[in-house]
């Protein structure tokens, strides 16, 4: 380059004016190309850069519908274990330590508050739809004519009264006679069968209690933290160290489940998805097998029930959980067919302790109820009773869940009030989906 200009070429020659004084097709100001041909530089302009791609709004934080649905899953799982009694689903589907590890994860998120306004915020969730529940079982109990006073499993005199504490805040399991007074079609085992079940809420408020002092430790060593209810449950789950009473059901059910509700903390945090998968599926399994193993060796009158042998329960619990979280995709919305069940997954997660505390007392009511068939006039003949014999336990598997939605929509509204919102006769979601639904229009 010399003076601006091409080597071996002059000025680029002006194209001749136009009548108007603008060059020939073109406008002032806009050059044009020339009638004719001659030498001329091509200067190649440099490309437009593309525009950058909106970035996409930022979703709205919502509930994780993976963890929903497991959620669901386990309250289905526990109803049709305590009405069919099939030891099997203890370890097909583990449903106390899945509902551990979902708590524990939403309580790893709470805690981002302030560790006693947490607590007070799930006890204040927990106590109101149980005390609805005592009034109505302790009620029962009274009329059948319990007097824990006098009953000698429960320690008697006032000590048995001191006990009646529980059904106002579960420390411990709430006192119940194993086999209650005459209350008509109920069984002698109702009781047993009604209160039995709320030794969950008592492991729930201890590990909602400890969640500040877990997670702190978890965070400074998670290993240690996670592992150590294990280790807690060989010691106390074997039989190589007792705890008499109800003070070693606690231990040991929170020594149990322990490990998931921490793996709840591990989901939260994002730990489990820093382990690579083959490694982390790979030690579940592992963890697993003892646990079946250690089971083979510890079988009771129940056969494979792993309620009945902790240190298997706590084993294949770990794992299983383990692996669920590890494939948590993390929906925001039910995908394909899954969507169908979407009221109904929000109608349990929005009650599920209320599906929890009636559930076992619904499913001794459904038997009465079952036995009013035998009274139908075209049952009385004797293959009419066989068919009837047959399928006993799925007519009532079939009239529990009326039940169930009767109590939700006659109490579930506590668990509102409890959670300071809104009471709501039946949350399946749908209204909030049709107000969603019609913002969008209205913005469109």
């Amino acid at each position: 380059m010399t003076h601006g200009y091409p080597t071996g070429t002059g000025p680029v020659p002006q194209e001749p004016a136009g009548p108007y004084g603008t060059p020939y097709g073109g406008q002032a100001g806009v050059a044009a190309q020339p009638p004719y041909p001659f030498p001329q530089q091509h200067v190649t302009e440099p490309a437009a850069e593309p525009e950058p791609e909106p970035t996409p709004a930022p979703k709205k934080p919502g509930r994780d519908r993976y963890l929903d649905l497991l959620r669901s899953v386990a309250l289905v799982r526990v109803v049709v274990y305590h009405l069919f009694g099939w030891a099997w689903l203890t370890v097909l589907f583990p449903s106390m330590g899945v509902m551990f590890a979902l708590a524990g994860s939403l309580m790893a998120r709470s805690l981002k508050r302030p560790a006693w306004s947490v607590i007070r915020s799930r006890v204040r969730r927990l106590l109101p739809p149980m005390w609805i529940f005592a009034v109505v079982a302790l009620t029962l109990l009274f009329v059948s004519g319990w007097n824990p006073g006098d009953d000698p499993d429960q320690g008697g005199g006032s000590w048995g009264l001191v006990k009646l504490f529980n059904y106002l805040v579960p420390i411990g399991a709430p006192p119940y006679p194993f086999e209650a007074g005459d209350l008509g079609p109920l069984g002698a085992t109702w009781a047993a069968d009604a209160v039995g079940p709320l030794w969950y809420l008592r492991a729930y408020l201890w590990f909602v209690l400890a969640s500040p002092l877990l997670l702190w430790a978890f965070r400074r060593a998670p290993w240690p933290t996670l592992l150590a209810p294990l280790g807690l449950t060989a010691v106390v789950g074997t039989g190589l160290v007792t705890i008499p009473g109800e003070t070693g059901n606690a231990v040991t059910d929170f020594a149990v489940y322990g490990s998931c509700w921490v793996l709840g903390f591990a989901h939260h945090e994002g730990m489990l998805k820093q382990i690579p998968r083959y490694v982390s599926v790979s030690c579940a399994a592992l963890v697993m097998a003892f646990g079946l193993w250690w089971a083979s060796g510890h079988l009771g009158d129940e056969g494979w029930n792993l309620n009945n042998i902790p240190l298997a329960q706590a084993a294949w619990s770990f794992g299983f959980v383990v692996i669920l979280l590890q494939y948590s995709p993390s929906w925001q919305e039910l995908p394909g067919r899954l969507a169908n069940w979407d009221k109904l997954v929000t109608l349990s997660n929005n009650r599920a302790v209320t599906i929890y505390l009636w559930h076992n007392l619904l499913i001794a009511l459904t038997f009465p109820i079952v036995d009013l068939l035998y009274k139908l006039p075209f049952m009385q003949s004797e293959r009419g009773v066989e068919a009837l014999n047959s399928t006993y336990e799925l007519w009532a598997f079939a009239f529990v869940w009326p039940l169930i939605g009767l109590v939700v929509f006659a109490t579930g509204w506590v668990e509102d009030l409890a959670a300071k919102r809104r009471p709501r006769l039946w949350p399946n979601g749908a209204k909030g989906k049709r107000a969603e639904t019609a913002g969008r229009a209205r913005r469109r």
